[in-house]
């Protein structure tokens, strides 16, 4: 890449003005003063805004990583043999998570794990578990036959041919299930806000609670950027990935 696309490209800007915003909202006061003269203060100082995605990353960022190991294993498991008479109860659990709103998960969580980023963690792991496991199936399933017949014919055992051969050329098909999950659940962590949990979402909740407009408008663009820039981020690391899959020996059509 040359340095001028380097320099024009939109992740870049979009990263940039979410760093700006991140740690710049308070010098934007004045703005908001001028713009909402009746509310004060016009911008939300319970809580840094860094300190608030900090917290909202580690909890979307531990729910996530859940999901993938969990969603995948069961993709892997549904895809072998052995477990393919298990794929319809797969499909109809990863369905209902899917459906289940993350605020009745909360409502469940929070008796057993008190107030904070636990039940949020939950209910995030839950609700991110269906774009995984739909896209690794989709992925592991897309694997041609006669590449897994050239695997078993070099004499790799079926550990090698998963680790090998199918999960590389499923890659881009797997990270694109990832990269809806993730982006969902950053936006759906903001819920946890209202269970106690430090996100994004708090200056929305506590902006409607008290009727300040400009907290619901501060924290709705940042968890907004937050999204993009991590769909864009995705979509680069999709992009190498497809074009190292592409590129392994005995994958070209």
């Amino acid at each position: 890449m040359t340095g001028r696309a380097w320099y024009s490209t939109p992740l870049l800007w979009v990263g940039l003005l979410f760093a700006a915003l991140l740690f710049g909202m308070p010098h934007l006061r004045p703005l908001f003063e001028a713009l909402f003269p009746d509310i004060r203060p016009a911008v939300y100082d319970r809580d840094s805004f860094w300190a608030l995605w900090l917290s909202q990353a580690a909890m979307v960022g531990a729910a996530s990583l859940a999901a993938i190991v969990f969603g995948i294993g069961l993709a892997i498991f549904v895809t072998r043999p052995a477990g393919r008479d298990f794929r319809p109860v797969v499909d109809a659990l990863a369905a209902v998570g899917q459906t289940f709103p993350p605020v009745a998960v909360l409502a469940l969580a929070v008796p057993a794990l008190g107030f904070g980023a636990k039940p949020t963690v939950i209910a995030l792991f839950i609700y991110g578990l269906m774009p995984i496991i739909a896209g690794a199936i989709a992925g592991l399933e897309s694997v041609p036959a006669a590449v897994r017949e050239a695997g078993e014919g070099m004499g790799l055992s079926a550990w090698q041919r998963l680790r090998d051969v199918e999960l590389p050329l499923a890659a881009p098909v797997i990270l694109a299930g990832v990269r809806v999950s993730v982006t969902v659940a950053i936006g759906t962590a903001t819920i946890g806000s209202t269970v106690g949990a430090l996100t994004l979402g708090t200056p929305i909740f506590d902006g409607l609670v008290a009727n300040k407009l400009p907290f619901v408008l501060q924290g709705a663009v940042l968890v907004a950027l937050f999204a993009i820039v991590t769909d864009m981020l995705f979509a680069l690391v999709e992009r190498a990935a497809s074009g190292w899959s592409q590129g392994r020996p005995g994958t070209a059509a």
